[in-house]
């Protein structure tokens, strides 16, 4: 099999194996994602939802975080670490949405990325949870797993991967592939554990072991 044709049996057992697989960061509003994704830097899904409960109770709404002082935030998010870059990324960032984009996050992907502390990653999540539109979130695990998978070849730069699963990935699957990654990295393809590859899924197919 050539890339392309193996990436698109993994996209099929991917799908099979987790077809409920989304987004493990809880948000009913696009600036909350923004927020989340933000304070998910070296830090734990499951604990941003439980701190970001405490901000939104404080901070309801893009003009109350963009009211706050980066301080205040601080005080708040602490526990996802790197609390003062994280407060100060997240406070000029409410900034911009009040003051440029009425409130709104924008659904252009350049746009997103001149926001504070918004890298590819965090775009790519954005456009495809929110809005949609095809993307491909290279994490931690995405970036394991394709090179461990075969899908592509000791890349480890986040950009390079994702340039590369851009020409094998169909544009419509990318966001959804990207979150069954994280299923898959987390509870079979385990990071600091010997991966589970007796019950993996794709242990037949995987560069890993062919």
């Amino acid at each position: 099999m050539d890339k392309q044709e193996l990436a698109l049996v993994v996209i099929d057992r991917l799908k099979k194996e987790y077809p409920d697989a989304d987004c493990t960061l809880d948000y009913d509003d696009a600036w909350k994602l923004l927020v989340s994704v933000r304070l998910a830097a070296q830090c734990t899904d499951a604990r941003v939802n439980v701190v970001v409960e405490g901000l939104y109770a404080k901070y309801p709404d893009v003009n109350a975080l963009a009211e706050a002082t980066p301080e205040e935030i601080e005080e708040i998010v602490r526990p996802c670490g790197l609390g003062k870059s994280k407060a100060r990324d997240i406070s000029a960032c409410m900034r911009i949405l009040r003051d440029e984009y009425d409130g709104k996050v924008p659904d252009d992907f350049n746009k997103l990325l001149k926001l504070p502390g918004v890298g590819r990653k965090s775009a790519n999540l954005i456009m495809g949870d929110v809005f949609g539109k095809p993307a491909i979130v290279t994490d931690t695990h995405c970036i394991r797993l394709c090179n461990r998978i075969g899908l592509v070849d000791g890349i480890k730069e986040p950009k390079k991967v994702e340039m590369e699963l851009w020409k094998i990935i169909p544009p419509e699957e990318g966001s959804d592939f990207c979150h069954r990654l994280v299923y898959h990295g987390r509870d079979v393809c385990t990071a600091r554990t010997k991966p589970h590859c007796e019950k993996c899924c794709l242990a037949d197919i995987c560069g890993k072991h062919i």
